[in-house]
């Protein structure tokens, strides 16, 4: 798997870049974060997902999958 989608810097990820990292519709990147399997926060009105919460994110479905 290639990480070149996301910073190697600890700075926070838009809602675009999440959803070019995971390869998902808006729709459903706010969808993961609706239902607390992404963790994300705001910044005024502004949606960011820590590239620690999205590693974790793929981490647990991995996990998931290869159960």
């Amino acid at each position: 798997m290639s990480n070149t989608t996301l910073p190697t810097t600890q700075e926070a990820l838009t809602v675009p870049e999440v959803m070019t990292a995971l390869r998902l519709s808006k729709s459903k990147v706010y969808d993961l974060i609706r239902s607390r399997q992404l963790a994300s926060f705001t910044v005024g009105r502004a949606r960011r997902v820590s590239p620690d919460s999205l590693r974790a994110f793929m981490q647990e479905r991995i996990e998931e999958n290869a159960a």
